[in-house]
C-alpha cells in the first residue's frame, strides 16, 4: 500500500468516525426532545380529559379544592396560592443570602478562601430533600413556635425558610460564576476612575452579570415551585386560600404526592386532577424560563 493510499484510507475512516459521532449526538438530542415532547403530550391529553368533566369556571373561579371529598370542588387557587406563599418565603431567604455570598466570593474572597468556601456551600445542595423536610418539621417549627406562639404545627413559614436555605447554593453558585466571568478590564477601568471596591461590585460587576444572576434567581424560583418533600412533610396538606404563613397549607406538588400514593383509582376524576395540577406547574415553569430568556437577551443587548 502506498503512502497516498494509506492517507486516503485514514481520511475515509476519519470521515466515517465523524459521521458516527454526529449521529450519536443527534440521537441524544432527539431523545431529550422526544422525552420532553412525550411528557407534554401526556399532560396535555390527560388535562383535556379532565376538563371534559370539569369546567374551566369550576377550575379557575372556585376558591375551594376538595376533589377527594364527597362534596367535590376543583378550584385551583388554594394550591396555587399555597405554592406562591412558600416559594416567596424561600426566595426572601435565598436571594439576599445567596447574592451577598456570591458578591463576597467573587469580589472580596481570595482564591484560597473561594476554593474552600464554595464547595462547602454547595454541600447544602447534596442533602436529600426529605432530610430538609423533617428538619423543618422537627427543628425549625418548634423553634419558631417559641417566637410565634400562635404558629401551627404545620405551616408555610417553616418549610419556606428551610426551602430557602436549600436553594441558597443554586443562587450563590450560579450568580458567583456569572460575576466571576465579568472581564477584569471592566473592574480595572472602574478602579482607574476612582471607584471603591464596593462601588465596583454593585455598580459595575453586578449590572454586567445581571443576565446570569437573573437566570440563577429564576432557576431557583422554579426549583422552589417544584419542591415536593419539604412541603409534603412540613406544610400540612390542607388546601386553603390564605396568604398567612402561620397556618397549614398545601402546594401543588404536595397534592400530587398525596394522590399518587396509590389509594386513588386510575382513570377517575380524582386521578386526573394530578395531571391538571401538573399542567399548571408546567405552564408556570415555562413562563419563568421564558422570562429568564427575555432578561438574558435584554441585558445582553444593553451591555454589548
Amino acid at each position: 500500500m502506498t503512502i497516498r493510499d494509506h492517507k486516503s484510507q485514514q481520511k475515509h475512516q476519519t470521515a466515517w468516525t465523524e459521521k458516527a459521532i454526529q449521529l450519536v449526538l443527534f440521537l441524544c438530542s432527539a431523545l431529550s426532545l422526544a422525552t420532553t415532547l412525550g411528557i407534554v403530550l401526556v399532560l396535555l391529553f390527560e388535562t383535556i380529559s379532565f376538563f371534559q368533566e370539569v369546567s374551566f369556571a369550576a377550575f379557575f373561579l372556585d376558591t375551594e379544592w376538595t376533589p377527594l371529598f364527597s362534596n367535590k370542588h376543583f378550584g385551583i387557587w388554594p394550591l396555587f396560592v399555597g405554592t406562591a406563599v412558600v416559594s416567596m418565603i424561600a426566595m426572601l431567604v435565598a436571594m439576599p443570602i445567596g447574592l451577598l455570598s456570591a458578591i463576597y466570593l467573587s469580589e472580596y474572597a481570595g482564591d484560597g478562601v473561594r476554593k474552600v468556601v464554595k464547595p462547602i456551600l454547595e454541600i447544602l445542595a447534596g442533602i436529600p430533600t426529605v432530610v430538609y423536610g423533617y428538619f423543618a418539621l422537627l427543628f425549625v417549627t418548634p423553634l419558631l413556635q417559641r417566637l410565634i406562639p400562635s404558629l401551627s404545627g404545620f405551616n408555610a413559614l417553616s418549610p419556606g425558610i428551610v426551602m430557602g436555605i436549600m436553594i441558597i447554593p443554586m443562587v450563590s453558585s450560579l450568580s458567583e460564576d456569572a460575576m466571576y466571568a465579568v472581564p477584569k478590564s471592566l473592574r480595572d477601568g472602574a478602579y482607574a476612575l476612582g471607584s471603591s471596591q464596593l462601588q465596583v461590585a454593585f455598580r459595575v460587576v453586578f449590572p454586567a452579570a445581571f443576565s446570569g444572576i437573573s437566570a440563577a434567581c429564576i432557576l431557583a424560583i422554579s426549583r422552589a415551585i417544584g419542591e415536593t418533600m419539604v412541603v409534603a412533610i412540613a406544610a400540612g396538606q390542607q388546601p386553603r386560600l390564605t396568604l398567612s404563613p402561620f397556618v397549614p397549607i398545601e402546594t401543588m406538588t404536595a397534592y400530587i404526592v398525596q394522590v399518587s400514593l396509590g389509594d386513588t383509582p386510575h382513570g377517575t376524576i380524582e386521578y386526573k386532577t394530578i395531571f391538571a395540577v401538573g399542567m399548571m406547574l408546567f405552564i408556570g415553569t415555562l413562563i419563568l424560563n421564558l422570562t429568564s430568556h427575555w432578561l438574558r437577551q435584554r441585558y445582553r443587548e444593553v451591555y454589548e
